[in-house]
């Protein structure tokens, strides 16, 4: 993925101009999954993709071209709809499920590509993925916007009406079901798994303060921290993609071969204590114990670094999290 900054001190390069729209013929682009996905690719490279002086700005296309993908979408979902209208009793894939599995093969190739061009060298590590995950994030948001359709028409009716989200009744009712007695109405049954629910979103910075904003950004944690075959937003499928593509990797335990040693870290020879097991682990412990340098700018990291690692969906309890936690609460941040 392309930097997200010029560098130098020479002028800066003049912002994308918003991308045209594929020039007209006979084509319908709501033919076939082929023809909308053609129609569809040259967008989302150029949102996800195009090198920007602005990594939390995505850049933008054409607003007839925006145009054209919301209708694409609306009719090769509509026609999809109408020839599976008495299949769907068969147990056949709901409309939209090809579009959605072949977005999240996007997004893995695009995490991906993320990945491969991370250095080698651990000093280095951070100060490359936090531009690339916030360059990536602002893509994954523009390209939600862009397919809001898929979120409404598929998304929704997937996660809520079959009960396929990031968060299902079979993983609540065990839990719940213990607290239930032979007395207790329907309505108090619903209203324990709403509790239930409402606890797990408080694991991802929900409040209850009336205001909607905590409950939104919760959610989309939580969805992005579930299981590939979950159900999610575009944008979540999109983060998550990056947990699993780019930072499981990255946290990943190194295996040492050899039959007394494997699954262990070698004890160091000097006395000093063994480096942490993963490579982001490192680059972490690099960064927070370096002397001297730009304090500003490590603060900035951390936080941004502790952002990302939460929208992405790597759990409050991780060590990672709980250690740049830490050191955005002491005395030495700088917020």
């Amino acid at each position: 993925m392309a930097s997200s900054s010029a560098k130098g001190k020479g002028k800066e390069p003049a912002p994308l101009a918003p991308l045209p729209g594929p020039a007209s013929g006979s084509a319908n682009p709501a033919a076939s999954l082929s023809a909308l996905w053609a129609y569809l690719l040259p967008a989302l490279n150029h949102i996800v993709k195009s090198p920007t002086n602005d990594a939390h700005k995505a850049p933008a296309i054409d607003i007839g071209f925006y145009a054209g993908i919301h209708t694409a979408c609306y009719n090769y979902f509509t026609s999809q709809s109408e020839n599976k209208s008495s299949a769907r009793a068969n147990d056949e894939p709901a409309s939209g499920t090809d579009l959605y599995e072949q977005l999240d093969k996007y997004y893995i190739d695009a995490a991906r590509e993320v990945l491969l061009g991370a250095p080698q060298d651990d000093s280095t590590l951070i100060h490359y993925i936090v531009p690339c995950f916030n360059r990536f994030s602002a893509g994954a948001l523009s390209v939600n916007r862009l397919l809001n359709y898929v979120n409404r028409h598929y998304v929704r009716r997937c996660a809520v009406d079959e009960d396929k989200g990031w968060l299902r009744l079979n993983d609540v009712l065990e839990s719940v079901a213990k607290t239930i007695t032979v007395d207790d109405s329907r309505e108090k049954i619903s209203e324990r798994l709403k509790e239930k629910r409402t606890d797990e979103l408080k694991r991802w910075g929900y409040s209850p303060d009336g205001s909607g904003v905590t409950l939104a950004a919760a959610e989309a944690c939580a969805e992005a921290a579930s299981s590939p075959e979950r159900i999610v937003s575009v944008a979540s499928l999109a983060h998550r993609r990056f947990r699993t593509e780019v930072f499981e990797p990255l946290l990943a335990v190194p295996v040492v071969k050899g039959k007394k040693t494997k699954n262990k870290i070698p004890k160091s020879t000097s006395g000093a204590p063994p480096l942490p097991k993963g490579r982001l682990a490192r680059a972490v412990k690099e960064l927070l114990e370096s002397k001297g340098g730009d304090e500003e700018e490590r603060s900035r990291l951390v936080k941004d670094l502790a952002a990302a690692l939460r929208m992405v969906g790597v759990r409050p309890e991780h060590p990672l999290r709980k250690r740049l936690d830490k050191f955005m609460a002491s005395a030495s941040y700088i917020g």
